[in-house]
């Protein structure tokens, strides 16, 4: 019987991509540290992939997962063998099978990798003879899967010995679940099933009612064979079996016979009450399902501001249920959230990999430290987080780091050293990336921004030392002597500093000569709800999300002070550049008076002052996105819609003074 595989493609490409970014990572792990944790999940991720490849029919990618199961399991049985030039095959290999997988998600022709493939092979073959002559007494033999047939061709699945054949032997045998199984117990049956067919099963650890209910330690099996097959039909049998990998096989000396046990039960049929305690949704529907509750906000709002028309006794019942259907959508809200957020560790798992091409490219040895990967933001913020945590990466491998040469000639370690630590403050996340590099110096971004036209040279000599750090923002401005095709300080850190404040988030730049530079980036939790301020400029209402907003004051008109380059506003022993908001936006200028208020907002160039109306307090509202044409007007970032009605936009002031 055919069976149409198709709809599983979607969790094929999830699963297999999964497996995939998490071998990469176990490779990295393994060039530093090769020990056994590390190989048997490197091999379980290599299995997996085969076994669910080999059972989507996708032949290509299932032979190339083979060829480096293979390669994992000499490492496995001689772990001396592995060198850093074998990593990097197998992490071409790991990129391979990725680009394939896509592929297949992509519904693309899966290309093949002969010569690859071919490399494997011959890697395979030379290490397997090498390990052979210096340890002749315990070759591979016939159990090695590169023995084994290729995942594409049928096998006939093994039989119980007939009368007269040799003698049945046991074995120790351990196989390992994948930590991502959705459904543990229903492998490991598939799995125990597959076994029994060879011979007895003994000493079964998780129980078999322990499987059925899927309590399985660690994902681990282990088990005792009595049998008259060999290793390579134990590998066979467990050969195409998804998420499931044997991680450990060995003979039973001395091993007393045993009286037959009773059969192994049958795996009871799955109706999903056991095992389905968690649920794959689309993101699309998550989304569907915010939108859907921002809207009962809204509406919420609405209800409200509609209540406060009417008076009489039924007021008081109608305010007091108003608030009751405000307090259940808010936790609807909540709960909506937490299904969308997701750790941190999704995007910087595959950052160990990304940080030893870098180092290996510049010829660096760097080490890499995360901590706080679990704190959980936003999956909408994360998604716009991997390219500037990855570009500020690059900044400090290329231009922070020194070389080796160079760090041993001023007493430092050879080895370099980014720190990436993440935590939870109130309703944001602080994360933090630092390198004990060379450090920035804040007078050569003054030079190289004065040089560039990005600002006046009067202006670089009233900035901070911090706030001159925060130029290499600026296109353009920079501090590299040399611009490589990795990074270059400057190069692109505007565009990190810009994807920042698209999710409400913003950027800090500490740096010590000698000593090696912090960034800090802020992040809110979740961009769906804002706290706005609003303000009234002309006629108009807009909005600046509270966490832009450094402080609200009013000044007296006589306290402006006038230069060539406008109007000068005294704040914090300092002097900061006042904009009117009116004139930025095009509205009609106001009269003026002799007292009005003023917002300090972060500006690209520093901070500045910006002359408003007037302040209107604060609001919690719902973010919309803009659309195509508002998405092309320069200066808004989102609109919200008020509980009276009404529509505001909200202001990017970057981009607005920018114009």
């Amino acid at each position: 019987m055919n069976v149409d595989v198709s709809k599983y493609l979607d969790l094929f490409v999830s699963e297999a991509t999964e497996h995939l970014e998490a071998l990469g990572a176990d490779l990295v792990k393994l060039e530093k540290d090769p020990s056994r944790d590390a190989i048997d999940s490197t091999f379980r991720h290599a299995h997996s992939v085969k076994g669910m490849a080999a059972s989507m029919g996708f032949e290509r990618t299932a032979a190339l997962a083979h060829r480096l199961e293979d390669l994992v399991y000499l490492i496995q049985r001689d772990s001396s063998l592995l060198t850093r030039e074998l990593v990097d095959l197998m992490l071409s290999a790991a990129d391979a099978l990725l680009a394939q997988v896509r592929a297949a998600g992509d519904k693309q022709p899966i290309a093949g990798h002969p010569a690859l493939e071919a490399e494997l092979s011959e890697r395979l073959s030379s290490l397997n003879s090498a390990r052979s002559q210096l340890n002749p007494s315990t070759p591979l033999g016939a159990g090695s899967p590169a023995e084994l047939p290729t995942p594409q061709r049928k096998k006939r699945p093994p039989s119980l010995p007939a009368s007269g054949s040799p003698a049945s032997v046991r074995f120790a045998i351990k196989i390992q679940i994948a930590p991502s199984c959705q459904q543990p117990g229903a492998r490991a049956f598939v799995a125990l099933k597959r076994l029994s067919k060879l011979g007895d099963v003994l000493e079964l650890k998780p129980s078999m009612e322990e499987l059925r209910t899927s309590r399985i330690p660690d994902g681990t099996v282990s088990l005792e064979l009595q049998t008259a097959s060999d290793e390579a039909a134990v590998r066979a049998a467990l050969g195409n079996v998804a998420e499931v990998a044997l991680t450990s096989f060995s003979a039973l000396q001395n091993a007393r016979p045993e009286p037959k046990p009773s059969p192994l039960p049958r795996p009871p049929a799955s109706n999903g009450s056991d095992n389905a305690r968690t649920v794959r949704i689309r993101t699309e529907l998550l989304d569907y399902f915010l939108d859907t509750v921002g809207e009962l906000i809204l509406a919420t709002s609405q209800i409200r501001e509609i209540g406060k028309r009417f008076s009489g006794p039924a007021q008081p019942h109608l305010e007091e249920s108003v608030d009751r259907l405000h307090g259940l959508v808010k936790d609807l809200h909540d709960k909506v959230m937490s299904a969308r957020m997701m750790p941190l560790s999704t995007v910087t798992d595959r950052l160990p990999r990304a940080v030893r091409d870098i180092a290996r490219r510049r010829e660096r040895e760097v080490e890499l430290v995360v901590s706080g990967a679990e704190v959980e933001l936003d999956r909408t913020i994360l998604d716009n987080l991997s390219e500037p945590i990855l570009h500020i990466l690059r900044n400090c491998i290329d231009h922070g780091i020194e070389s080796p040469q160079e760090r041993g000639a001023v007493g430092k370690n050879a080895t370099g050293r980014v720190a990436i630590s993440v935590r939870r403050e109130r309703d944001r996340v602080a994360l933090e990336i630092e390198d004990n590099g060379r450090g920035m110096d804040p007078q050569k971004l003054r030079l190289s921004a004065v040089a560039k036209g990005a600002i006046t040279a009067e202006a670089a000599e009233r900035m901070s030392d911090k706030e001159a750090l925060m130029l290499c923002c600026l296109p353009g401005v920079s501090t590299a002597k040399d611009v490589s095709d990795i990074s270059g300080r400057g190069v692109g850190m505007d565009a990190v500093k810009r994807a920042l404040e698209e999710v409400g988030g913003s950027l800090q730049i500490h740096s010590e000569r000698g000593v090696g530079t912090r960034f800090t980036l802020l992040l809110p939790l979740t961009v769906s709800v804002v706290n706005l301020m609003l303000v009234g400029v002309g006629g108009e209402v807009v909005g600046f999300p509270v966490a832009k907003v450094l402080s609200a004051l009013e000044v007296d008109s006589s306290e402006i002070s006038k230069n060539g380059d406008g109007s000068l506003l005294p704040h914090s022993k300092g002097l900061l550049p006042v904009h009117q908001l009116s004139e930025l936006l095009g509205f009609p200028m106001t009269q003026p008076r002799s007292a009005r208020p003023y917002l300090v907002m972060e500006g690209d160039r520093g901070k500045v002052a910006l002359a408003v109306d007037r302040l209107l307090g604060q609001e919690e509202a719902v973010l919309k996105t803009l659309t195509r044409p508002l998405d092309l007007v320069p200066g808004l970032s989102g609109v919200t819609i008020l509980g009276t009605g009404r529509p505001v936009f909200i202001l990017d002031v970057p981009r607005l003074l920018s114009t």
